[in-house]
């Protein structure tokens, strides 16, 4: 009898690990995962020179992610990819701009017309019935994971092949290849077609470099999301989402805050960015650099040139220059700057907080274009730095409270506490009890300001050094993770973009 209870209880558990679980999320930093890279990587190793073999089993295992995590609406994703690559293959053998434009905007229609519907349906129908006076109840919409991402790339493609940046994928299992890669299914990077897919044809065999300094790379990530961003949450999540009592908190209390979330959202990003690139790496392929030390950043323009790269560069090429970037003269320029910004927040979000959020840097990044020939006359010298670091800073940290906040008003008031009652009394008693916290804080920021070329020195020491020595950082990460770690897995913040 009890043969048969734990034959049956491993039954119920194989089977439950091959059906979907949304409640559960299936992320980089979680031992599930870990347990499925473990079975696919030394299968990828054996068949990574036989294309045809290793795209059917990258495809599979990505698929098989893409369902663990949001269940058989999954193939929405394989239905999209169908209709943008026969799409594309369409455009690039038209002849007439008239039927090449037409083409075009089926697809965008498509693409975004399918985004908008799973993440926007629920606020336009709040929206008309707050207009109309009557009771709503949101829709249970389950989007399929990634959506914002892959949708992305689906538009940079049949963009590309029709201003003729790239010849059009002949073949469906590699453009699906491309589009469901697990790695960057989540949330990014927004790696496009065209650098992507030349990876394919490669011959040579992964390197040595490749191989460590993703496991680095992984490493790496792993601490910035299981360990700092996870912990620096927990206070996040009292202050925000709680505005009946925000009355409570004073203005120190509410800008520690909003400063925990500015590098909570940095860390579990960036830490999310390192874990993809870092497979990728593993896996012999390029997904180039997301995040560049973005609070290094001087002003606003080199922020978004630093934060979250693919999807500035996006951004900047799919939205700001089509709208006319500053070919039409400074006023448009402005015009389309706040326009591309305005979009940005809209996309992650919505909701007003974004919007909002998204113009805060709209307004920022044409300030600093307006004030360009004044700024050129200020000394480059170090108090310089300090200070418009400080304030570019002080911006995002700001603009992120709109970013975190569940209602306009939750913003107001955390941003109206921290200006009119603030007091650095409250500075020993919260050091006091929150000094693991603050260390965190404290290390992450100091880490951020160490030079390149150190950080470049110590991956290639760890690519370079003795196997026992990696597994020995190895355990000591898992070890860290283990002693941080809360009871359940937090899903990545930018896997619900």
């Amino acid at each position: 009898m009890l043969l048969t209870d734990n034959l049956s209880f491993a039954i119920h558990n194989i089977a439950s690990f091959f059906m979907p679980n949304p409640s559960v999320p299936l992320v980089f930093s979680s031992g599930t995962f870990w347990m499925m890279f473990l079975v696919f990587l030394p299968i990828f190793a054996c068949i990574r020179h036989r294309k045809m073999q290793m795209m059917l089993f990258v495809v599979a295992f990505s698929l098989f992610f893409a369902f663990k995590s949001c269940g058989w609406i999954f193939l929405l994703m394989v239905a999209t990819s169908i209709i943008d690559w026969q799409l594309a293959l369409r455009i690039s053998k038209l002849e007439g701009k008239s039927a090449r434009k037409w083409m075009l905007v089926v697809s965008l229609l498509c693409s975004v017309g399918i985004l908008v519907a799973f993440k926007y349906t629920n606020f336009f129908l709040q929206s008309w019935h707050e207009m109309l006076g009557g009771n709503f109840q949101p829709l249970s919409i389950i989007a399929p994971i990634g959506i914002s991402f892959y949708t992305f790339r689906t538009i940079s493609y049949v963009v590309d092949v029709y201003k003729e940046k790239m010849p059009p994928v002949e073949h469906y299992l590699d453009y699906l290849f491309y589009l469901s890669f697990f790695p960057c299914l989540v949330a990014g990077p927004v790696v496009r077609a065209r650098d992507f897919m030349p990876q394919l044809e490669r011959d040579s065999a992964v390197t040595k470099a490749e191989i460590y300094g993703g496991f680095w790379l992984v490493l790496r990530g792993v601490v910035k999301k299981a360990i700092v961003a996870d912990y620096l949450a927990q206070y996040s999540a009292i202050i925000f989402g709680s505005p009946e009592t925000l009355q409570g908190y004073s203005g120190f209390e509410l800008l520690m805050a909003a400063l925990g979330f500015t590098v909570q959202l940095y860390a579990d990003f960036s830490g999310y960015s390192d874990m993809a690139i870092g497979l990728g790496s593993i896996m012999g392929f390029d997904l180039g650099v997301n995040f560049d030390h973005p609070f290094r950043s001087l002003n606003i323009t080199e922020f978004w040139r630093r934060w979250h790269i693919s999807l500035s560069f996006w951004l900047r090429d799919y939205v700001y220059i089509p709208l006319g970037g500053n070919r039409k003269g400074k006023v448009r320029q402005y015009i389309n700057l706040f326009l591309t910004m305005l979009i940005g927040g809209f996309w992650h979000g919505a909701g007003v907080t974004y919007v909002i959020w998204g113009a805060i840097h709209g307004i920022a990044l044409v300030v600093h274009k307006m004030c360009m020939p004044w700024l050129k006359k200020i000394p480059d010298n170090w108090p310089v730095k300090v200070i418009s670091g400080l304030v570019t800073f002080l911006t995002v940290m700001l603009a992120f409270v709109f970013f975190r906040a569940e209602s306009f008003s939750e913003a107001t008031t955390i941003l109206s506490g921290i200006f009119t009652n603030f007091d650095l009394a409250y500075l020993p008693p919260f050091v006091s009890v929150r000094y693991v916290w603050c260390i965190m804080l404290v290390l992450l920021l100091v880490a951020h300001f160490v030079p390149v070329r150190i950080y470049d020195g110590l991956k290639e020491w760890f690519v370079e050094s003795h196997w026992l020595f990696k597994l020995s950082i190895f355990i000591i990460v898992v070890q860290l993770v283990l002693q941080f770690a809360s009871s359940d897995v937090s899903p990545f913040i930018y896997a619900q973009y």
